[in-house]
């Protein structure tokens, strides 16, 4: 499994899967390895964004699938190309009451 731009919760995820799968997990650059004779790449997954929601980073990466392993990809933002716009100003008018 290949985890892109989450390499900072690389421990986490292999302690996670570990226990949730009860298989031997190791962590190496930006891999994680899974024993895949006892899980199927669907089901590690599932299990990848479980972790990702669970940890509210789901609204910065998803997951892929990509010949039997799974990438944890980010969103890409969207830069707005417009200019903002300036606030109303208040009126100057005087009221007279």
């Amino acid at each position: 499994m290949n985890l892109g731009e989450l390499k900072d919760e690389r421990e986490s995820l292999a302690s996670f899967l570990g226990t949730t799968l009860k298989v031997e997990t190791t962590s190496q650059d930006d891999n994680v390895l899974v024993d895949s004779e006892k899980s199927s790449p669907q089901e590690l997954q599932k299990l990848v964004n479980k972790f990702i929601y669970h940890r509210h980073l789901n609204n910065r990466y998803w997951t892929s699938l990509e010949g039997g392993a799974v990438r944890i990809n980010s969103f890409k933002v969207a830069k707005s190309e417009g200019k903002k716009k300036k606030g109303i100003t208040p009126s100057t008018i005087k009221h007279g009451w």
